[in-house]
């Protein structure tokens, strides 16, 4: 079962969080590699997919935000984009669409940054939109300061938190077919609201200089886990090995907090809603040429099929269209 903990540095102005996606990452494995279309992700949009999807839940669970999480990469290699999507509830989906041939070994520049066009975009869409209210949206070139192409999508998402956030974060991801896994550390402030000792007062040379070795201590043990141990350790194990002489405080999980799991929000009706806003000739169109309309979705492969009186059905006035059903077709 996938797992998930968060964690202090007792004294340091240091938090973690550390995710083992297993159940809910082979779910998304295994359904692409059902899709007689497309077949299964070659591995390195596997690895690829993975430490996003990882990643993605590292930070919702970091930020508690009541809505959904988006992390997208998209660019000018085989792979046109990636996104790895987080809802509240740490239910997860991802996808990755793929245009060219993905050669074994390819890294995050030879999928989706060939030619210094790719970008990573984070999105925070909320679940309660008041009106007139926008998704949040960030984005960064996948490159550093200097215009340096970025290698890692742990290196990507550091240089995003720095860019748009200003927090001090390190990420530790690895994935394969059976597990996608992460630890994110990231610096807390010295003064303001957020500091562990609640202090408004400005900070002193001396304990800015002690945060500093402290975080940099800690993020030299967390980068010394290698890939392997990542993917086959359990959490409890990984935080022992990285931390065993640091004094750590671990939020220990109740039986009402969300656990990563994989779910999909498509539904009929917002399948319906796609095609209104596609607009009646585009759609009528498209069922005088093949006798219907059938949308798959991306994330879960879950088929969505509409006959011509179903499609004449959208379009008509909200008068005159007859009771709903709960049904799906």
């Amino acid at each position: 079962m996938s797992q998930i903990q968060k964690f202090l540095f007792d004294g340091l102005p240091v938090r973690g969080v550390a995710v083992r996606l297993t159940d809910a990452w082979q779910e998304v494995v295994q359904r692409r590699a059902a899709n007689t279309e497309s077949g299964p992700y070659p591995a390195p949009v596997v690895q690829l997919l993975g430490e996003m999807t990882a990643a993605a839940v590292l930070m919702q669970s970091n930020i508690k935000f009541n809505g959904a999480l988006i992390l997208q990469m998209q660019g000018d290699g085989p792979v046109k984009v990636a996104v790895a999507e987080v809802q509240p509830s740490l239910a997860v989906r991802a996808t990755a669409s793929i245009v060219g041939e993905v050669t074994p070994g390819a890294g995050l520049v030879q999928l989706v940054n060939q030619h210094g066009a790719g970008k990573c975009a984070i999105t925070l869409d909320p679940k309660d939109r008041l009106p007139g209210q926008q998704a949040y949206q960030g984005v960064v070139p996948l490159a550093d300061e200097q215009g340096a192409p970025l290698l890692h999508a742990a290196d990507v998402l550091q240089h995003y938190m720095r860019q748009s956030e200003q927090l001090d974060t390190t990420l530790v991801l690895a994935a394969n077919e059976e597990v996608a896994a992460g630890i994110l550390i990231q610096r807390l402030p010295l003064e303001g609201e957020a500091n562990l000792a609640g202090s408004t007062a400005a900070p002193t040379d001396e304990a800015r200089e002690e945060a500093d070795e402290s975080y940099n201590r800690i993020v030299t043990l967390a980068q010394s886990l290698q890939p392997d141990e990542l993917l086959g350790l359990d959490i409890d194990t990984i935080l022992h090995r990285l931390f065993w002489d640091e004094k750590l405080l671990r939020f220990m999980p109740s039986s009402s907090d969300p656990v990563p799991h994989f779910a999909c929000t498509c539904s009929h009706e917002r399948v319906a809603a796609m095609l209104r806003n596609l607009g009646k000739e585009e759609a009528d169109a498209i069922v005088a040429e093949q006798g219907q309309i059938e949308v798959g979705c991306e994330f879960c492969g879950r088929q969505y099929q509409f006959d011509k009186v179903e499609v004449a059905q959208l379009f008509k006035p909200a008068a005159a269209q007859p009771p709903g059903s709960d049904a799906l077709h």
